[in-house]
């Protein structure tokens, strides 16, 4: 079974979907929670199974598709996509569990299935047609959702969400023949595996506008300014299990492609590109901090918040190095883990009071304690609070980009505190003073299935933010082969003087060690 674990993790939900349609509407609930649980604890076995001192890709499957053309269906994990695989089966799992009585349950749990489907896909996807077919796939279960069970204006943000991505997707498509177009021209064959493309050595000219054309599609998806403007709508109409998903997995798909195909195959270009994307990932964490301070909704915060938190993912990513890649992709985890919680915790008040407008409370402390601790535990975690998961991720990334730039490092440094004021800020008007509203005075606080969801998120926030040493290791191992991956294709001296070559550093250590 072990061979085919990661097929039976891509198909499985998706068979489990077809299936939903003949389960009765009153039973959906149970199906879909048994369904998520299994395939979380596949993802476990997963781990379990999982070699951590392996720095390359483990489970492969391979089955022609396409033979004429190299077009294969080709599947593997390593340390980089193993743990997001991990989360997403997590959050499916508790996005079922703690769903409300929303109307039409059953479709949204099919709909839910057929999405993980495709997540799962896009993150072990090791063939780019592939990866092309999940990534935009993974669209259309996510339009279905902000279309049918979102806000006022779900038609527009959904419609909006759809044409941003698939706009991107669309130039990244046109990167991919031609890198299929450069391989048939270095070796007589066609072949779209990512593999293989590795081994290619392309000229600086032509990396630099593959990278571009990449670029679009990653950036769109993660959302960098200036393409973010999709994202607030979409959270702001998007149903609670929507946002959390969105937030949680669906942003790491931009992030995870920049690791997965940019770095390895444009070296050179990733050097060329790096400042200039440094600027933007730290107008990205100033300017929607900024915004996120003036929100009213508190969802909006959330959302703006989370794009900020994206700019530190990015400035780790092209850090080129060790230390920040292995933070970025710490960080996609402990994103996904506290954003997501924020989502649910926004939720919880949602259902009660049927308004996300931070006026409409105050003094809920008292009214709910419970509610009241877990946010703050969380909100603590979102803005880097040492000891907890973000802080982890955030340290090494800015570590990691503090070799190539001191000043920009800096300052990404302190916009992270920006994060801190409105986050504090957002958590005084909705918790402390006196209770002013009448409707808020008798509120319930959260309850079992609430309690069910949110605890296990808690428990990871702190667990791994005291010992990160379980999923570093595994991701710091598959990043060395990365970055040694991309010294070795570099070009240029300047890409060789950035991108450290791990190899004279082990050799220079063993040395070392010996004296």
């Amino acid at each position: 079974m072990l061979d085919h674990i990661l097929s039976i993790l891509i198909f499985f939900p998706a068979l489990a979907a077809v299936l939903g349609f003949v389960v009765h509407k009153d039973s959906m609930r149970s199906y879909g929670v048994a369904v998520a649980t299994v395939e979380f604890a596949l993802s476990l076995w997963l781990w379990f199974a999982f070699d951590s001192n392996v720095s390359g890709m483990q489970f492969m499957e391979q089955v022609a598709l396409v033979p004429a053309f190299g077009i294969n269906y080709i599947v593997g994990v390593d340390g980089i996509s193993l743990f997001i695989i991990i989360l997403a089966s997590f959050f499916t799992m508790i996005g079922i569990a703690s769903l409300t009585d929303t109307k039409d349950v059953k479709n949204m749990i099919i709909t839910l299935l057929f999405l993980h489907m495709t997540m799962i896909g896009v993150f072990v996807a090791l063939d780019a047609i592939v990866f092309y077919v999940f990534w935009e796939l993974s669209l259309v279960p996510m339009l279905y959702i902000i279309g049918a069970w979102g806000g006022p204006r779900r038609i527009y943000a959904s419609v909006k969400f759809f044409l941003y991505t698939f706009t991107g997707s669309l130039v990244m498509l046109v990167g991919m023949l031609f890198m299929a177009y450069f391989y048939y021209q270095a070796t007589g064959q066609w072949s779209f595996a990512i593999l293989d493309w590795y081994r290619l050595i392309l000229p600086e000219s032509f990396q630099l506008w593959l990278f571009v054309a990449f670029f679009f599609g990653f950036a769109i998806k993660v959302p960098m300014f200036p393409f973010h403007t999709w994202l607030p709508y979409a959270h702001g109409q998007a149903p609670t299990i929507g946002s959390v998903i969105l937030a949680a997995i669906l942003l790491k798909m931009g992030t995870y492609a920049f690791i997965r195909f940019s770095l390895p195959l444009f070296p050179d270009a990733s050097v060329y590109f790096m400042y200039p994307i440094a600027v933007l990932a730290i107008i990205m964490i100033i300017y929607t901090a900024m915004v996120a301070y003036a929100q009213k909704d508190i969802k909006q915060v959330v959302a703006y918040s989370s794009v900020s938190h994206m700019g530190v993912i990015i400035l780790g990513t092209f850090a080129l190095n060790v230390e920040g890649i292995t933070g970025s992709v710490f960080l996609m985890i402990a994103h996904g883990v506290v954003s997501g919680a924020l989502f649910l915790l926004v939720g919880v008040i949602y259902d009660r009071r049927h308004t996300k407008l931070m006026s409409e409370f105050g003094g809920l402390a008292a009214v709910m304690p419970r509610y009241a601790t877990i946010f703050g535990i969380m909100m603590m975690a979102s803005v880097g609070m040492p000891l907890t998961i973000n802080f982890v991720g955030e340290f090494l990334s800015l570590i990691g980009f503090y070799q190539q730039s001191h000043i920009l490092t800096l300052l990404a440094g302190i916009a992270i505190i920006v994060g801190a004021i409105y986050m504090l800020a957002a958590y005084k008007k909705m918790f402390f003073g006196e209770v002013t509203k009448e409707e808020n005075r008798n509120l319930p606080d959260v309850n079992k299935r609430e309690l069910i969801a949110l605890v296990p998120l808690v428990a990871i926030t702190l667990w791994l933010g005291i010992y990160p040493k379980p999923l570093l290791e595994p991701i710091n191992n598959s990043v060395e082969a990365v970055v040694q991956l991309m010294h070795e294709k570099s070009t240029t001296e300047e890409a060789k003087k950035r991108i450290p070559n791990l190899n004279i550093l082990i050799n220079k250590t063993s040395e070392k060690e010996a004296h």
